[in-house]
């Protein structure tokens, strides 16, 4: 089995790169490529030669968000001797469903991503293709975001599962409060262009030159003293904490918790979110999400 993550340094270690490397699927996020993307982190944040932290990730997309449902995902949960470790620690072994759910998710996709936005190290997300729902969390947790100009940003979880949001919801935030609610409750998508209109996006290269791009704008952060860069980074995210953003966070997150139940509760196989009908399109085959457009209902 290939590693969920590659691992790469440039300009001898002072910048290092690290890769979503599940191409096939779109690297939709499993476990597996989690749990392996906390210690790659962990590795460039422990190493005092590497300055700056790029998270890209190879194939045709960046990140499809969360795995649905693929072969490996499935074995993943499922006890037996190919489930993943981590489903049988915190809060694995709970019985009760919306306890399980609300401390694993808490660990792996809520307390991990509030955990890369603190690396110690200035960290630069490289994405290009499909960025959708839980890919927004990897990408947000990042100091800078560096687009290809083919990169959709989309958060479609409310019109196609019946949740409200991710488990990190940024998006008031990162979108502004009106975007955000038109863009959770239609399920429509953003460019590149509007990412950086927004002020979410930092710099805009062509696909086929994101890479070497972003590495010239690394290697302009990492010529910065690593203190001072340590602290502009601090100075900023205790600006936005101080608004209110780490209260905003963990409300949500209960908020998206509550989704889980009441989706749980209403379903006699307990599945945490909306199937298919009437008010939810069918994830599997309603396509690509619907560009927003001001002059389109």
């Amino acid at each position: 089995m290939e590693p969920a993550i590659t691992y790469e340094t440039f300009d001898e270690g002072r910048i290092a790169r690290v890769s979503l490397n599940r191409p096939k699927a779109r690297n939709a996020q499993n476990r597996r490529l989690l749990v392996e993307l906390d210690e790659a982190l962990r590795k460039a944040e422990a190493d005092d030669t590497v300055r700056v932290i790029v998270l890209a990730a190879n194939g045709p997309s960046f990140s499809a968000g969360h795995d649905m449902g693929s072969e490996e995902a499935v074995a993943e949960v499922t006890p037996g001797p190919g489930q993943h470790p981590t489903f049988r620690i915190d809060g694995g072994t709970r019985e009760g469903v919306v306890e399980n759910r609300a401390i694993q998710e808490w660990h792996y996709y809520f307390e991990n991503t509030k955990r890369w936005r603190e690396l110690r190290k200035i960290t630069i997300a490289q994405v290009h293709g499909n960025v959708i729902s839980a890919g927004l969390m990897l990408m947000w947790a990042c100091d800078l975001i560096v687009a290809a100009d083919d990169t959709v940003f989309s958060d479609v979880v409310a019109a196609r599962l019946g949740m409200p949001g991710v488990e990190y919801v940024a998006h008031p935030w990162e979108f502004g409060p009106r975007k955000a609610k038109e863009l959770l409750l239609t399920g429509d998508s953003i460019d590149a262009e509007e990412g950086y209109r927004l002020g979410m996006v930092s710099k805009i290269f062509p696909r086929d030159e994101l890479p070497d791009k972003t590495l010239e704008f690394a290697r302009r952060i990492a010529s910065r003293p690593t203190f001072a860069a340590l602290l502009v980074k601090d100075t900023i995210n205790g600006a936005v904490d101080a608004m209110g953003f780490q209260e905003s966070l963990k409300h949500s997150y209960y908020i998206h918790q509550l989704g889980h139940a009441h989706w749980s509760a209403l379903h006699d196989d307990r599945l945490p979110v909306a199937k298919p009908g009437p008010d939810i399109d069918d994830w599997r085959t309603a396509g690509p999400p619907k560009s927003s457009d001001k002059y389109t209902p």
